[in-house]
């Protein structure tokens, strides 16, 4: 039985690349929940709120939303920043 080869370059890259989008999304989702918090969502409301918990838990459900923005493709922040950083790490392997 011939030995299994390893990871090709095409896998390799694949998978950086699959981590570099992971990285966008995340900064993108971060840039929304901060811009989502700034407009005030997720603020108690002034009368008959959700009391303590609900200013606790606030910041959990800007996240989420924020996320879920995300995943439903947000506002093509990610694909930037993705493109930035693939860029940047092609300079890198350029220079090696």
């Amino acid at each position: 039985m011939p030995p299994t080869a390893g990871p090709t370059l095409q896998d390799t890259k694949a998978q950086q690349n699959a981590q570099l989008r992971q990285v966008a999304k995340d900064l993108e989702a971060s840039f929304l929940a901060e811009m989502l918090k700034g407009a005030g969502f997720g603020k108690a409301r002034e009368s008959m709120g959700g009391g303590a918990g609900e200013e606790h838990f606030g910041s959990f459900m800007v996240d989420a939303h924020a996320k879920s923005l995300v995943q439903r493709g947000g506002i093509g922040l990610a694909e930037t920043i993705f493109e930035a950083l693939k860029e940047k790490q092609n300079e890198h392997l350029k220079t090696e």
